[in-house]
């Protein structure tokens, strides 16, 4: 059993869609970031940075913290989207997203949407820079079917959560053309569905 201390953010969403696409079993520890649940001892004693995703494999009596190391780990037990032929391209993307796009687009999210008008220069900073992320992705994705190549893979699921704040981003998704055939095609899986609602069954996923 995989036990998951988490929120319902994109980081949050990444390891409840791999679970999803894995099918394992696992049972959901919300952490409340607004009540600064993150920094209480018991919950350092797990994650030492204070965030969110951690796991608990019961099973093996593991724990790990950091989105990306857990669906490194969760690949590997598995077996799955994680191939070793293709390992050095998913690790690129993987990195990227953990580098790049997530806090980049998380800084977007601070400026552009929670506190508008509180900071020309953030706002007008990390907007161009998301705009150039979405055009960086959108490169890409014309010239491979996903992003680490023609496979679904850890990569793809680090990102997708992070794109489908879409409408927080006000850059306007649909006009990407290979970035938004990407977030459909993801879209539609029946793990990443599930996934994505961990936290609340109701919610649905942006269209473009």
């Amino acid at each position: 059993m995989i036990e998951l201390f988490s929120a319902n953010t994109p980081n949050g969403k990444k390891i409840s869609i791999m679970l999803e696409e894995i099918a394992y079993q696992y049972k959901i520890t919300k952490i409340d970031l607004d009540k600064g649940e993150q920094f209480k001892p018991e919950f350092k004693k797990i994650s030492p940075l204070s965030k969110i995703p951690v796991i608990i494999d019961h099973n093996k009596n593991k724990t790990i913290f950091e989105s990306g190391a857990i669906l490194i780990y969760l690949a590997e037990e598995s077996g799955m989207f994680y191939e070793k032929k293709n390992r050095l391209d998913i690790n690129q993307w993987l990195m990227a997203q953990m580098g790049y796009v997530g806090p980049m687009l998380g800084q977007h999210h601070q400026f552009h949407h929670y506190n508008p008008g509180k900071s020309k220069f953030g706002e007008e900073r990390y907007f161009k820079i998301s705009e150039r992320i979405y055009a960086e992705l959108d490169e890409r994705l014309s010239n491979s079917k996903f992003l680490s190549g023609e496979d679904y893979t850890i990569a793809d699921m680090a990102t997708f959560p992070w794109i489908a704040r879409h409408e927080w981003h006000d850059i306007g998704l649909s006009n990407y053309e290979h970035l938004t055939r990407w977030y459909n095609n993801i879209s539609k899986r029946e793990a990443v569905i599930k996934g994505f609602s961990f936290m609340n069954k109701n919610e649905v996923i942006p269209r473009p």
